[in-house]
């Protein structure tokens, strides 16, 4: 469970001042924002968003991916456009950031159990209200089968899978108000779908995309699948260890191919923007921290006291965060060369994109206390 909203709201602000208070250095020689001027002065002038593309990696930290050889392009994509230097993951495991990044709260989860369901307002509940477009893009998803919690096996706790997609990657299945609404599923498609769609005059203006589990630097295919060139994928032991890097390079054309196509589509305008984030940091075998390598966060990251059924009994109570992760943000026409340091989370990024078109805040999102935009790293 969580403790009390105001514990929270406390914790995360110290751990988000700690965060804004870290110096960093502009990649490329480029301007690098202060906090506070981008919490304050550049949330003030809201940029305009024709659309938004975001694009959902796995389980890498920022250190183990901006810059690292294995990963040139989404480097280069840093360098060239702009970069968060302070963006968490909202906690661990993968799943209830999923379901942050599209409803801002993770509503007491901490755990990937597909049986989950979260029957909360989400973001395609505030698109359709306001009569906005949308689309999800999941890789490997068997389009007779979206429902399914794996393809094309189930995973099995302590041996080998052949998962290459998973439901706990897919947010927008885990809500009854999308789950249970044939109209609404029509919306969730195999990533094959999305180059057609964006080609087309009725393009959607949020598209949410997860590349599937060899793709996404998740690992974990211990088996070739038809079709896959990218399988098999074992998961890597450590940074840069054989698996892990081919992991990044699989990942790294991946992101190249996406950002390519959604570049080259008639739904690319000099006003929209690309979002590459990954859900959390390293599994690093860390029990007390549930495996994870770090459980650094803020913006109201949930706080979990000391011996968490979902974390460890060893976990000491903290704030339970997602670590520190990639996050950037590629634009038609907005500022180039640009790192910000302000602290931000996925609930961030969902904030960017309800403040742009005028939709309601859900959950922490509402919370400018802790939660601000990054509309620093979009522009005018």
């Amino acid at each position: 469970m969580h403790l009390s909203s105001t514990t929270l709201r406390l914790v995360a602000a110290t751990a988000a001042a700690a965060a804004a208070a870290a110096a960093v250095t502009a990649l490329a020689g480029g301007p690098t924002l202060a906090a506070a001027d981008s919490r304050h002065d550049r949330d003030n002038v809201q940029p305009r968003l024709d659309r938004a593309f975001v694009i959902m990696l796995e389980n890498h930290s920022q250190q183990g991916v901006v810059g690292d050889p294995n990963a040139p392009f989404i480097t280069s994509l840093a360098r060239k456009y702009g970069q968060a230097t302070q963006y968490y993951g909202v906690t661990h495991p993968s799943e209830p950031n999923y379901v942050a990044a599209v409803s801002g709260s993770n509503w007491w989860v901490n755990n990937d159990n597909p049986a989950n369901r979260f029957d909360h307002t989400n973001i395609v509940d505030s698109l359709e209200a306001s009569h906005i477009s949308w689309g999800a893009y999941m890789e490997a998803m068997p389009a007779d089968d979206k429902l399914a919690d794996y393809w094309p096996g189930r995973l099995v706790e302590d041996g080998p899978t052949i998962a290459l997609y998973a439901s706990k990657h897919n947010p927008f299945v885990l809500f009854p108000s999308v789950r249970d609404n044939a109209a609404r599923m029509s919306h969730v498609k195999p990533y094959t779908d999305l180059a057609a769609d964006l080609s087309s005059e009725d393009a959607p203006r949020y598209v949410f995309i997860a590349p599937d589990q060899c793709n996404d630097m998740h690992g974990g295919v211990y088996a070739a699948v038809v079709g896959h060139p990218e399988t098999p994928c074992p998961y890597g032991s450590t940074n840069d260890d054989p698996n892990d890097a081919a992991l990044k390079q699989k990942a790294d054309a991946f992101v190249h191919q996406a950002v390519t196509t959604i570049m080259h589509s008639r739904a690319w305008t000099p006003y929209s923007a690309i979002f590459i984030v990954a859900d959390e940091g390293d599994y690093a075998g860390n029990q007390t921290n549930g495996g994870w390598d770090s459980p650094a966060g803020c913006c109201d990251s949930p706080v979990l006291p000391a011996g968490a059924a979902d974390v460890n009994v060893a976990w000491p109570g903290g704030v339970y965060g997602g670590g520190l992760v990639p996050a950037i943000v590629v634009t038609g026409r907005g500022p180039r060369h640009v790192v910000s340091d302000a602290p931000y989370n996925h609930y961030s990024l969902l904030r960017t994109i309800e403040d742009a078109w005028g939709l309601p805040e859900l959950g922490y999102t509402s919370d400018h206390a802790q939660v601000s935009t990054m509309n620093a790293l979009i522009g005018g």
